[in-house]
């Protein structure tokens, strides 16, 4: 959708009543979890959510009264991940929830559920009230949990089945163990600096002193204040400089020895995320996002390369090289293609082999510009992406085929046929266009007064003769 649609598509839904958006977002993640209609799903509530997260930071008003499973896993909210996405340590699926929430009402704690839901409806609309509320039902909740997922009690297969698929049950034990730890991630939260733009050894040193918490350093609840840390972060592959400094060293085997190498893995795998987009936008000539999803890549692949000390033959080298291989491929196919793109526009066809009423996609000219500043933006961060030749390459006759095809075009609306004389300008506009890309505005200003000057130039010498 355009920006103007998503515009009008989240008033419609600002304009809808608490409980219309309650009822929608509920009906949109079981349809995510039905797997009908996730583009539309993942779109609507994404808006969805911003307008209720807005509307609770702005008016300050309580958390949404009408709906006791939100209040239970608002804790939750920084680690899930939407349906389809991968997931790694530190993360639970959003889709996970439902089932859950549905296995305590019916089997984990219906009394503790009932008891809470009619405390909620005699509550008065008071946040701090609310929040204490919330505090005791998950609390309710993580007890719940533990006495199904915990040690004792005999063979629980059975009763676990009752919850949910694999995947569900694989999220129950986070979800339990993070409702457990509610407190100590407030603290956390409190603790830690806003933004982390530059994590060097003062930020380092700040957020090492904040995880310091001792329940949060279990091999299980680790990953998830990392992934609380990642978040905070402008360049989240830096989260590895905690793992180095924890281990006093870079070399890969004493890093991965510590608790904190996890956080190795919590890099490789959101790069590997990135790439993942970025490899769907350019397969979909979505290139608004590319520029800034190269620079992540880029960045963290030099940074997990000399910062580390990688064996080409490790797990992590090996996963490392396999994200920088699948990004080059995905780059390289799309560069080759565009100089073929360019030529099919540009070529310089006898005027008997145009049709009369030929005329040119001002849409395939915009997406041809566009893949040429891609390439351009390739440039910049070729070297560490293994297209530094053929990014060079390409761009550098892009440049001569650009700059001689637009001289021969201009030369050739002097002689034009009056039959082709729109072609013609249309293809003198498109490689105008192409010159803004490659060489400025000042460039592309210069060939548009030509080609004004070569029509002008035309039309006197035919009202001369």
């Amino acid at each position: 959708m355009s920006q103007t649609s998503i515009e009008r598509l989240r008033e419609y839904l600002a304009q809808l009543p608490p409980q219309s958006q309650a009822l929608l977002m509920r009906e949109f993640e079981r349809a995510l979890e039905r797997g009908q209609d996730t583009a539309v799903a993942t779109l609507v509530l994404e808006q969805l959510r911003k307008i209720v997260r807005k509307t609770e930071a702005d008016e300050a008003q309580p958390p949404r009264t009408d709906d006791l499973s939100r209040l239970l896993f608002q804790v939750l909210e920084p680690f899930l991940v939407e349906a389809g996405a991968p997931i790694r340590v530190g993360q639970i699926r959003r889709s996970s929830l439902h089932p859950i929430w549905q296995w305590l009402v019916r089997d984990g704690a219906p009394d503790k559920v009932n008891e809470f839901e009619a405390a909620l409806a005699r509550m008065p609309a008071d946040r701090g009230q609310v929040e204490a509320l919330a505090q005791k039902l998950q609390a309710a909740a993580a007890d719940a949990i533990f006495e199904l997922t915990g040690p004792g009690g005999g063979d629980k297969s059975r009763a676990l089945a009752r919850v949910g698929p694999p995947s569900v049950i694989e999220d129950l034990y986070s979800v339990g163990a993070v409702l457990q730890i509610r407190e100590a991630i407030a603290t956390l939260n409190e603790k830690l600096p806003r933004f982390l733009r530059a994590f060097g050894d003062s930020q380092i040193g700040s957020v090492t002193s904040a995880l310091n918490i001792p329940v949060l350093q279990t091999p299980q609840l680790l990953p998830f204040a990392l992934s609380i840390v990642v978040q905070r972060m402008t360049a989240p592959w830096q989260i590895i400089r905690l793992a180095i400094k924890i281990a006093a060293s870079d070399d890969e085997i004493r890093v991965a020895a510590t608790p904190y190498g996890v956080a190795v893995t919590i890099a490789l795998h959101d790069l590997s995320c990135v790439a993942a987009i970025l490899r769907m936008d350019i397969k979909r000539g979505h290139f608004d996002n590319v520029a800034d999803n190269l620079k992540a890549l880029h960045d963290g692949v030099r940074g997990l390369r000399t910062e580390l000390d990688l064996r080409n033959d490790s797990a992590w080298g090996k996963q490392l090289a396999s994200i920088r291989a699948d990004v080059s491929n995905a780059l390289q196919s799309e560069i080759d293609s565009v100089p073929g793109r360019v030529r099919r526009i540009l070529r310089q066809r006898p005027e008997k082999d145009i049709p009369p009423g030929a005329r040119i996609d001002s849409t395939e000219v915009e997406e041809t510009a566009a893949l040429i500043d891609f390439v351009a933006t390739c440039r910049n961060y070729a070297s560490e992406l293994a297209i530094n030749e053929v990014t060079l390459r390409t761009y550098s006759d892009l440049q001569q085929y650009v700059e001689r095809s637009t001289e021969q075009l201009v030369q050739s609306l002097r002689a034009a046929d009056l039959k082709v004389r729109t072609y013609r300008q249309q293809q003198v506009q498109a490689a105008i266009r192409f010159c803004q890309v490659l060489f400025g505005d000042d460039y592309a200003s210069l060939m548009s007064r030509a080609a004004e000057n070569a029509l002008t130039g035309e039309r006197k010498s035919s009202r001369a003769s």
